[in-house]
């Protein structure tokens, strides 16, 4: 494809998403809840595109479709199970936004510090975010830098691809923060849908239909189509990777910070109804587009090129794949702001502002706002070291998240849970996964994402049934959530 064609596309992109950006804007942010929450105010139908923009990024066209390529079927199982855990929004949703309206509440490490009644459980949860958040913002980068070069036969560098996608995510952050992330989050999830879903309808018909493709994919490549796959997937792989992601709506904080935002219950139910209609739908192009590349380019040296390469191929007119590629660019850079925003929130509320007690508002903006760079460039660095599958790598940063989640189950339903076992919970299991991950060091050949969750609940109602809890202060919290 033209270098020249793509980097026309991008400008059009960039021009129409920073005009979205700036009209977005309601005059100069002055606190915390304004820049990072947007005052509480979000409606249901912004809500619903920002929060799928957010949770579906350089993910789903780069690395599910990468992953169907490489496992088959059980790409798919997969995906799935991640999307049945969106239900459990259904069940804390409600509960972060009354305790939010409650207590004032800016990050998830807040709400926990404030339930648990300790301020290093506040920062113990922010820093612990940052620690696995930044890689997850770096597959992002990677996405949109496989994806550029790939469809440029590399005139367009991985380096150029993961630059230009760090500075659209900061340019959006910057003008207003959340109100100009969640509306060109809107138009960016509106862009990729419409296009992926009628690119993808096209090169199914190029290959000669739903029929034609799953005939050849039965005849040719039948791996692909039985469980376990072609040697990606076994039962503890697939836990592996399944058991992290159903709780994700729970343990990412760019995720669950947007159940603060929505302007009313009402709202809320309508971003989450409006989610899990846009997510099936990408789910099932994304899949379509990995089982299209396998039937058209078998035998790629790496499978996260499968979507770049499907649409730099004859099969895509290249003005329809550039339209796509600029959908997946807007999907990574609406994840990457997301997650600056969030992450330089808790750093600026949790760490900051409980290090100078007496700091004010005012100062706590000013340094989340200054913090966004610096998070930018972390996720650079590590996107550059171009490490395994986007979608295992994006699966082992919510193993690691994955430990906060007993501490917030139990903030909602179990009065003794204690902050010393939110404590232990967090910094035992967490560090029992990068220990894992980094050493190769299975112990029963379960992955870390099992014994993350598994090890995180034992030491979280262990150590909560031996420590004292703050009664009084979890009464109040939990009488709140319920709307008492």
């Amino acid at each position: 494809m033209s270098e020249l064609l793509i980097w026309a596309a991008i400008a059009v992109y960039l021009l129409a998403a920073l005009i979205t950006a700036w009209r977005s804007r309601s005059g100069t942010a002055r606190d915390m809840s304004g820049y990072f929450l947007g005052n509480r105010r979000m409606g249901g139908f912004v809500s619903a595109l920002s929060y799928s923009a957010t949770t579906y990024s350089a993910f789903m066209m780069v690395g599910l479709a990468g992953l169907t390529y490489a496992g088959g079927v059980g790409a798919f199982g997969f995906e799935i199970v991640y999307f049945a855990g969106v239900s459990l929004v259904a069940i804390f949703g409600p509960r972060f936004w009354t305790v939010g309206r409650r207590f004032g509440f800016i990050t998830p490490s807040e709400m926990l510090g404030h339930r648990y009644a300790s301020s290093v459980v506040a920062v113990v949860v922010a820093l612990t975010s940052c620690l696995f958040l930044i890689p997850y913002a770096a597959v992002q980068l990677a996405g949109v830098g496989y994806l550029l070069s790939g469809m440029s036969g590399g005139a367009i560098s991985f380096t150029t691809g993961v630059i230009v996608a760090t500075l659209l995510a900061l340019v959006f952050s910057w003008i207003s923060g959340i109100r100009s992330v969640m509306w060109t989050d809107a138009l960016q999830a509106l862009f990729m849908i419409v296009a992926s879903t009628l690119v993808a309808l096209l090169v199914v018909h190029g290959l000669g239909g739903f029929g034609a493709l799953f005939n050849t994919l039965a005849s040719e490549h039948p791996q692909a189509l039985s469980v376990p796959g072609s040697g990606l997937f076994s039962l503890t792989t697939f836990l592996g990777l399944t058991i992290p992601w159903f709780f994700f709506s729970l343990s990412n904080p760019q995720v669950s910070q947007r159940l603060f935002m929505p302007a009313s219950l009402g709202a809320m139910r309508r971003m989450l109804l409006g989610f899990m209609v846009f997510g099936l739908i990408y789910t099932l192009v994304s899949v379509l587009w990995g089982f299209s590349a396998l039937v058209a380019f078998p035998g790629l040296a790496k499978a996260d090129l499968a979507t770049p390469t499907l649409l730099a191929s004859t099969h895509v007119p290249p003005l329809l794949g550039v339209i796509v590629m600029v959908g997946i660019l807007a999907a990574a850079v609406s994840t990457i702001d997301s997650i600056m925003l969030t992450l330089s929130s808790m750093i600026a509320r949790d760490v900051y502002a409980r290090a100078r007690p007496s700091v004010s508002e005012r100062a706590q903006l000013r340094c989340g706002v200054w913090v966004i760079p610096l998070i930018a460039l972390l996720a650079l660095a590590f996107a550059e070291l171009q490490l395994d599958l986007i979608a295992v790598l994006s699966v082992a940063a919510s193993a690691g998240l994955v430990v906060i989640v007993p501490a917030i189950i139990g903030a909602f339903f179990w009065r003794r849970g204690t902050a010393a076992g939110a404590l232990i919970s967090i910094l035992g299991a967490g560090g029992a996964v990068l220990v894992s991950q980094f050493s190769g060091f299975h112990p029963l050949g379960l992955p870390p994402g099992i014994w993350g969750i598994g090890l995180s609940g034992v030491l979280f109602v262990g150590v909560s049934l031996l420590t004292r809890a703050a009664d009084e202060r979890a009464v109040d919290f939990m009488q709140a959530a319920n709307g008492r």
